[in-house]
Formats: structure tokens, C-alpha cells, sequence
């Protein structure tokens, strides 16, 4: 039978109540770092408040950190109390006390985890159906918001995005312009390979497939200029493939439409289309060639 240990191989009695300073100093930092954190990291993530969709993204990301916050804080905290509290003393070599479960910590453990992943869930769900979200939901979305939209087609080609809008008569740009304070339909598609459009300061980014009719929505602020890129590697030139689109009033946005269908009526002859059918044709070739376009 082995022998008891000696008492001097024993760690000493601790009746210092651990796990209540830890909670203490646990909700100290949780209740001051969480509001911190969500107030002044929050506002810098991106894409910013160019969009309804960017505004709810930079909302989405500020709740996940203010929701992970605590959770880092009550890491940190025990992290650092049992180093300082459990270390143990230069020179010694003694055996820490057993340790045993603790259901009580077990199930809260389990509750809280439970409540947080539910709470995400719940709220993830409600903000990707309330506007649609800013990516691509098929030809079919299940998240449509409500009232009239302006419709325009995304047309990506190697290597450059053109710009259908169906009630302009068909007007094709190379650049994205739209008017301030509308919901716009966007029916992102391409002539070739996969390519990704991606509107950064609206909040939207939709792959573009060969055949399919992609569709996304946005409903933009105040007058701005954004930056669109392709996010999906589509051949040599893809790093080329970018441009700047406008979101401007509507007094301006009816001006530049008026503007594009004067440019389109004086060139439509050369291009065998009649200028009463309205913009340029949807050419289906890569005019000028991609080794001229990437310049």
C-alpha cells in the first residue's frame, strides 16, 4: 500500500474563493471593453455606409464582435489570474491540488454557448431576409425588398463589367452610374468565364456565370464614387479588371442618361442598329481585343 504523501509534500489549504474573483474581474472588463470595442472598432469596418447593404454589413460585424468581446474577456482574465495566482513558488516541486467536475460550470457552460449560437442564427437569418443582403441569390431570390427598382444588368467579359439598363432603352456604359436614395435590381451574368462583381462601397458582390441570371440588390445613399472589382481570377488580365461607378442625384443620372443616348444614337448606324431601338448593341465579342483593352 503506498504511503501517504508527507505534509510538506502537500500544496497548502486555500480557501480563497477563486472562481468569484474571476467572474468579478470578468464582468469589471466585459461591461467596459464591449461598448469600447463596438463604438470605436465597429465604425471602421468595412464597406462602409455607401449603401442600405453596407450599412447592415458594418452593423453585422459590429454585433459579432461586441458578442465575442465578453467571450475574450473571460479568456484573458483566466489566462492571466492563474498565472498569477497557480504559478508555483521558485525552487519547488510539489503536486497541485486534484481537480474534479464541476457540473454547475459544465452546464452553464453549455447554456451560454447554446444562447450565444442561437442569438447568431436568429440574427444572421433576419438580416440576410430584411434586404436582400448585398450578394447574389440566383435567378430566383428569396430576399426581395419591396417597391419599385431600377433594373440594370451586369455584363462581365474579359476582362471588363458592362452596364445594361433595360428602361433606358437599353443603354450600355462601361461605368456603373446610378441615382442617389433608389433600390436597384442588379442581374449580374457573363459572356465567358466565372467572374465575380463586386460593387466594395455598396456592398455587393455576386458571381457573374456564364448563362445565369444572378441577381442582387442595393439601395444606395447619398452621392458617392465606388469602386468595382472582379473577385473571381479569370484569366491573364484579371488584375485589369476594375473600374470607378458614381452614385449620383437624380437630377444628374437623368442628364448622363440623356447624354449616353445622344452617344449611342450618333454611333448606332456604324454598328447596324437603329438608334429608335435605344443604346448599343449586346455584342457578344470582345471588341477592342483583350490585349488592347489591358493596354
Amino acid at each position: 500500500m503506498a504511503a501517504e504523501p508527507s505534509a510538506a509534500s502537500r500544496p497548502p489549504a486555500d480557501s480563497t474563493n477563486h472562481g468569484f474573483r474571476v467572474v468579478v474581474a470578468w464582468i469589471a472588463l466585459s461591461v467596459v471593453a464591449t461598448p469600447l470595442v463596438a463604438i470605436l472598432v465597429g465604425r471602421l469596418f468595412p464597406p462602409g455606409n455607401g449603401s442600405a447593404q453596407g450599412t447592415e454589413q458594418v452593423l453585422d460585424n459590429t454585433v459579432l464582435l461586441s458578442v465575442i468581446t465578453p467571450v475574450v474577456c473571460l479568456l484573458a482574465v483566466f489566462f492571466v489570474y492563474g498565472l498569477r495566482s497557480f504559478h508555483a513558488a521558485p525552487g519547488a516541486v510539489v503536486d497541485g491540488p486534484p481537480l474534479r467536475n464541476d457540473s454547475r460550470i459544465q452546464i452553464l457552460w453549455i447554456v451560454g454557448t447554446g444562447v450565444i449560437v442561437l442569438f447568431l442564427a436568429g440574427f444572421g437569418t433576419f438580416e440576410l431576409l430584411q434586404n436582400g443582403a448585398g450578394g447574389g441569390q440566383g435567378p430566383n431570390p428569396i430576399a426581395v425588398p419591396g417597391g419599385s427598382k431600377l433594373q440594370v444588368q451586369v455584363i462581365g467579359q474579359q476582362w471588363q463589367f458592362t452596364y445594361r439598363y433595360p428602361s433606358l432603352g437599353g443603354l450600355e456604359s462601361n461605368q456603373l452610374v446610378l441615382p442617389e436614395n433608389t433600390d436597384v435590381e442588379l442581374h449580374v451574368t457573363s459572356l465567358d468565364v466565372i467572374h465575380s462583381f463586386w460593387a466594395y462601397e455598396l456592398g455587393v458582390k455576386a458571381d457573374a456565370n456564364p448563362g445565369s441570371d444572378n441577381v442582387a440588390f442595393v439601395e444606395t445613399k447619398g452621392p458617392e464614387t465606388f469602386h468595382v472589382r472582379c473577385a473571381e481570377l479569370c484569366g491573364l488580365w484579371h488584375g485589369y479588371m476594375y473600374n470607378n461607378g458614381r452614385v449620383v442625384s437624380s437630377a444628374q443620372f437623368q442628364s448622363w442618361a440623356s447624354q449616353q443616348k445622344k452617344l449611342y444614337a450618333a454611333i448606332a448606324p456604324f454598328m447596324n442598329k437603329s438608334p429608335a431601338d435605344g443604346g448599343a448593341p449586346y455584342s457578344k465579342t470582345y471588341l477592342p481585343l483583350p490585349s488592347e483593352r489591358a493596354g
